[in-house]
């Protein structure tokens, strides 16, 4: 993990931040995508594992490091694909080998299915494409819950942590994990403000998504991607996959 080290890069006018391991085995690089609400850090163990990769493992907006999206944007899954898709040129890479982690997998599956030329393979761990609206009545639902969310989160101060301690059970009561992975994210997830420590998640990351595509769409949308897909289940499995 010590050959992992962190970047910013401005592309318009975004400033994006993650780590990258610099492999050099003539392969296209390796561009991960990380799940809802961690960051680019918890790529940095298969960093490791696959030293001779070229490993970018962006924090996406809104995560990490990075830069949060603009007052009054929302955080559309969709957004990311062109956001990606000019860090790509930044970095003048015609082609990847495209690794996403839940969130980051749907992500991935939108990039691949959008930009075929530009994705040789696609591994998904925890994810099979965005997360579908159960019928047309759900249309009206989650538009709804969307607008009531974004008047909420809009009076929401952050929280503060008095410590690292309290971040960290903070973060193991809303996804369990260990110590050792909770640790791993921390350090981009946390910023020291007055009195203690503070997410640098941008608040509107958990905001119900006011548009969601339905099973159909999304279906037709796996169907047409072209590249070789292996997808990595856990055991058990996660529920929102059930």
């Amino acid at each position: 993990m010590s050959r992992a080290h962190g970047w910013h890069r401005q592309v318009g006018d975004f400033v994006w931040a993650g780590l990258q391991h610099d492999g050099g085995d003539g392969q296209p690089p390796v561009l991960a995508l990380h799940g809802w609400l961690d960051n680019a850090a918890s790529f940095a163990p298969l960093m490791a594992s696959l030293p001779q990769r070229h490993w970018c493992a962006p924090d996406l907006p809104g995560h990490g490091e990075s830069a949060h999206r603009p007052t009054g944007s929302w955080y559309h899954f969709i957004d990311n694909v062109s956001d990606l898709l000019a860090l790509l040129d930044a970095m003048a890479w015609p082609q990847v080998d495209l690794v996403g982690h839940s969130m980051g997998g749907a992500i991935a599956t939108l990039l691949a299915a959008a930009a075929p030329e530009r994705v040789r393979s696609l591994v998904l761990l925890e994810a099979l494409g965005p997360l579908a609206r159960q019928d047309d009545a759900g249309f009206v639902q989650d538009l709804r819950r969307g607008m009531a969310d974004r008047l909420r989160v809009s009076d929401k101060q952050p929280r503060v942590h008095a410590s690292i301690a309290s971040a960290r059970r903070a973060r193991q009561a809303a996804t369990p994990m260990s110590d050792h992975a909770t640790d791993l994210l921390l350090d981009r997830a946390l910023q020291a403000v007055e009195g203690g420590f503070t997410w640098r998640t941008d608040p509107r990351l958990t905001l119900a998504t006011p548009v969601r595509a339905s099973e159909t769409q999304i279906l037709a949308m796996l169907a047409v991607i072209e590249c070789p897909t292996l997808i990595v289940l856990a055991d058990p499995a996660t529920p929102y996959l059930d």
